[in-house]
């Protein structure tokens, strides 16, 4: 099986992070029950580091400005990302979903995936687990996750 970073995260977030996971879990029994899943302890390890890195950028409080200045991506960026992930990303900022400091982060989140570009719906999961890790980011989480989950279908952007 070719797995990534993000299959395990994703395993991981659908499994043990959700709101409806019936208990928490340690790091041992967290990566005992990957092995088990099949992931290689390799991918296990920078999924780990992944979240690790998500956890030591997690801002006191989130703030909400509107008036900042035009992100402008790099060349590995744009080209990972894409025209379509950063219409998302630009979508998203401009909505009030995510702020000028998360956008960084899920763009940060990104980039360290170990695929060559990520597309609309795997930038998604990362948007997603950002928000998540957000303190005050509740509203916004609960938007994504209808995005993603709900039965209405995705604003056109």
């Amino acid at each position: 099986m070719k797995e990534s970073i993000l299959d395990v995260l994703l395993y991981l977030f659908e499994h043990y992070f959700s709101d409806d996971a019936d208990l928490v879990r340690d790091r041992d029994s967290l990566q005992n029950g990957l092995l088990e899943a099949g992931f290689s302890p390799a991918e296990i390890h920078k999924a780990f580091e992944w979240l690790d890195e998500l956890a030591e950028q997690r801002p006191a409080v989130a703030s909400t400005r509107f008036d900042g200045p035009v992100r402008l991506y790099t060349a590995p960026e744009y080209a990972k990302l894409d025209a379509e992930g950063v219409g998302f990303l630009m979508f998203l900022e401009q909505s009030g979903v995510l702020n000028a400091e998360q956008r960084e982060l899920a763009v940060d989140r990104a980039m360290a995936l170990d695929q060559d570009d990520i597309d609309l719906d795997d930038l998604k999961w990362v948007v997603l687990m950002v928000l998540f890790n957000q303190p005050g980011a509740e509203a916004a989480y609960a938007w994504m996750e209808n995005l993603m989950f709900g039965d209405e279908p995705a604003p056109t952007h």
